[in-house]
């Protein structure tokens, strides 16, 4: 598996976390104002997104509808 790199920071209240691959691997950015057990789902949910392979997929609202 790819590095994986967590930051938790300040994101729009509407954003639980983004995912982004980088060089040498991804990244995840959790939204601080979510409070611990959120944090982990959201960490749980983009991880999700790596192991399905999400990047190759062009449909955001297919993807968000299959990792819920």
């Amino acid at each position: 598996m790819d590095d994986i790199f967590v930051y938790v920071v300040s994101l729009p209240d509407q954003i639980r976390e983004m995912v982004l691959p980088c060089a040498d691997g991804y990244t995840i950015y959790i939204n601080e104002m979510l409070d611990e057990s959120e944090r982990l789902k959201s960490y749980y949910h983009a991880i999700d997104h790596i192991d399905n392979k999400d990047w190759n997929k062009k449909d955001v609202q297919i993807i968000e509808t299959l990792r819920h």
